[in-house]
């Protein structure tokens, strides 16, 4: 099911258009926008920029059958950009050559190869790193520092997560092919599931209710969760769900912390190519990185733009420079391994 969306800063000149089903109007500097992330998280950077250069969007967000979309819009499809989260879900776009190559410096200079693939099209616009949460009062600090730890029995009934088939543990799982071969990635798995102090269920904030509730004691989540539990004053019952638990980063005597990514890329048919271009180079830039750190908790992919303070306060970590790329190509074989052991 997709939403519409609409921001104006100027107002809508020119040739009409169909767009999620609605009628609307192109021009040179309005911006047709595909998104798999909620309008919450995307509207500060809309604001930001519109204030800045007068741009218009239109934003259909579209969690669910955005390829299967794009692929019977061809095209005639009336995006102009798709902004995602998951580096397989890019990818998967990537692969029906849906983008047009990267060609903007500003990305070129500001994010890191391995977070980018130029000739596919795409670039990481934030990272979000896939941490082991403890629980404060039942496990010692140092007692895990590396994701294969997970698998020892002395955790057996101790560990929750969300579902192996999600795409945050999916592409953990390949990160760990990438690195262990599929033979061992699936030892790892088996072992995990014996672990389980309950069925995979829930998000990632149930992951940290469990903790709190007693349920169990490690969980595998998103670290920006913690950051948002911990500033929630709507649900303020989350609040004591993430002063229960402490963020350990792993791997950091050997490759470094998992990373997945949010992502970006332009359309080879945009009509308004040359604004989205302008516009996905933006969000590489100080301004934009900025807010990604500061309304979510994620990580920049900008070197010299800081994590919020919350965040920081956690420490720093190393990160795991696998190309990310590398775990959107294991990404079927995690999947297939995830059903095989019932995770």
């Amino acid at each position: 099911m997709c939403s519409y969306i609409k921001t104006t800063a100027t107002a809508l000149l020119g040739v009409a258009i169909s767009f999620g089903g609605f009628q609307t109007l192109a021009k040179a500097d309005e911006i047709n926008i595909y998104s798999y992330r909620a309008q919450m998280l995307l509207q500060p950077f809309l604001d930001a920029y519109s204030a800045e250069t007068g741009t218009s969007f239109n934003v259909v967000h579209a969690p669910k059958g955005l390829l299967q979309r794009l692929r019977s819009e061809g095209a005639n499809s009336p995006a102009d950009m798709v902004l995602t989260v998951d580096v397989s879900r890019i990818a998967a776009l990537a692969d029906e050559g849906v983008f047009e190559p990267l060609s903007d410096t500003t990305i070129r200079q500001n994010v890191p190869a391995y977070l980018r693939d130029d000739s596919a099209g795409w670039t990481a616009l934030s990272l979000r790193a896939r941490v082991v949460a403890i629980s404060h009062e039942r496990v010692a600090e140092g007692e895990i520092t590396r994701i294969e730890e997970l698998a020892d029995p002395k955790w057996e009934g101790r560990i929750c997560t969300r579902k192996g088939s999600h795409v945050y543990n999916r592409a953990l799982l390949a990160s760990l092919i990438a690195h262990h071969g599929s033979a061992e990635a699936r030892k790892w798995a088996e072992a995990l599931v014996d672990n389980l102090a309950r069925k995979p269920q829930g998000n990632d904030r149930a992951q940290a209710k469990a903790i709190w509730a007693g349920e169990c004691d490690v969980a595998i989540m998103n670290s920006y969760y913690v950051g948002k539990m911990k500033f929630n004053n709507k649900e303020t019952e989350q609040q004591d769900w993430a002063e229960a638990i402490q963020v350990v980063y792993l791997n950091q005597a050997d490759r470094g912390q998992h990373v997945n990514i949010s992502a970006g890329g332009v359309l080879k048919n945009a009509k308004n190519k040359e604004a989205a271009t302008a516009f996905l180079g933006w969000l590489t830039t100080e301004k934009a990185q900025k807010i990604y750190a500061d309304i979510n908790f994620e990580y920049p992919v900008v070197a010299s733009v800081q994590p919020h303070e919350e965040v920081a306060s956690w420490g720093k970590f190393k990160m795991d420079e696998l190309p990310i790329s590398e775990i959107a190509k294991n990404s079927p074989e995690a999947q297939l391994i995830i059903d095989r052991v019932r995770w």
